[in-house]
């Protein structure tokens, strides 16, 4: 602001010098020393920062112009609207008290200088009304980028607590569950091996004196023992997820990654029996999907991937698509050839795809032995091709 009004002196003041320059008053050298005292006074203006000292000079360089309006060059008076609207803006007065007194020296100018004194009322208002009006849009954007920038440290401090929270969460989850495994090892297997023990160590007393009740002993003890096996085999069962329940999960995790991280719509989808897809088999369509995702994330301009898993009668079908710029002529490179080479570990096939967007196939036969047949034309287009 202060620069734009020191801009529209220095327009008025050489546009006064120069109309003087070619009257008659130009061979008069007081008004060199006026020229130089105007600009003292409005240089030293934006020097303080007190509003009242402002408000002081303001008023000394008006009365200043008037004398020299009246004693010096009519020409003077134009120089008189900036500083009257500086003595309202330092006052803090409404601008349309500014207008009016800019218009009082109206009635005191000669005729020959009120049209130029008009122009000069009428650009000067115009021109700190616009500054003002864009002063105050810019502090609205400012208090609004404050704001904003409240609202995200705010936002930033609520996930760092909730990331906390989870890991507290997660953290003692693992507490109770090793307390619950601890309690539950203690009551049923640690009894069972306890009371084993005191079975055997029976017996061995008893195994010179009464071979009969130390046979006996022994066999209760073996009972024993053998239900505590049991129960261990059911407890680490009971532990050990499902091996369907890791593959799936681990597709969600990664496709909730690449909508969080890269942006895209990423979806996942399955049909048919999860149980039937073995451990390995599932790592193979996690590392294809992961590739395939890459490459599409590279290369192929995508915003949206899905993935699609699917159990057929003899066979494994996991599709990566996505709806990128695709291309007419499939040129194996490293990642693809891998893909091949992973699923052809498990006599499985990769089919790769660039007509519509861009997909990748991996086919893999059920069965613990993974046989190496090819699936039916009813089998392979059955579902999402």
């Amino acid at each position: 602001m202060e620069l734009w009004t020191i801009g529209n002196k220095a327009g008025l003041l050489l546009y006064v010098i120069l109309a003087s320059y070619f009257s008659a008053e130009a061979t008069d050298n007081r008004l060199l020393l006026a020229y130089l005292i105007y600009l003292c006074l409005n240089i030293a203006i934006p020097i303080f920062r007190d509003n009242l000292l402002r408000r002081l000079l303001a008023t000394l360089s008006a009365a200043f112009i008037i004398y020299c309006a009246l004693w010096l060059n009519p020409l003077f008076i134009l120089l008189l609207p900036v500083n009257l609207y500086e003595w309202t803006d330092y006052g803090r007065l409404h601008r349309g008290i500014a207008f009016l007194l800019m218009l009082v020296p109206l009635f005191l100018a000669p005729w020959s200088v009120i049209p130029s004194y008009a122009l000069a009322v009428s650009l000067s208002y115009l021109f700190y009304a616009a500054n003002r009006s864009h002063t105050a849009s810019l502090q609205r954007l400012d208090d609004e980028r404050e704001s904003l920038r409240l609202n995200q440290q705010r936002l930033q401090r609520t996930i760092s607590e909730n990331d906390e929270f989870m890991r507290q969460s997660a953290y003692t989850i693992k507490l109770e569950e090793r307390n619950r495994l601890s309690q539950q090892i203690h009551d049923e297997i640690g009894h069972s091996m306890a009371g084993a023990l005191i079975q055997m160590e029976a017996s061995r007393r008893l195994l010179d004196a009464n071979k009969e009740k130390a046979a006996e002993l022994l066999g209760n003890a073996i009972s024993i023992s053998k239900e505590g096996l049991e129960r261990i085999r059911l407890t680490l069962k009971d532990m050990k997820p499902r091996s369907e329940e890791l593959g799936i999960n681990r597709l969600r995790l990664f496709v909730d990654e690449l909508a969080s991280r890269q942006g895209m719509t990423a979806t996942l989808t399955h049909e048919g029996d999860m149980d039937r897809i073995t451990s390995i088999q599932w790592k193979v369509i996690q590392q294809n999907a992961t590739e395939a995702a890459t490459n599409s994330f590279k290369y192929s301009e995508a915003t949206a991937i899905r993935i699609h898993v699917q159990v057929l009668n003899r066979f494994i079908k996991a599709v990566v698509s996505d709806n990128g710029k695709g291309a007419e002529k499939i040129v194996k490179g490293l990642g693809i050839i891998g893909m091949e080479e992973r699923t052809a570990a498990l006599n499985g096939t990769v089919i790769v795809d660039g007509t519509q967007g861009f997909s990748v196939t991996t086919l893999m036969p059920l069965g613990a032995e993974g046989e190496n047949v090819h699936p039916t034309e009813s089998e392979y287009s059955h579902g999402e091709g």
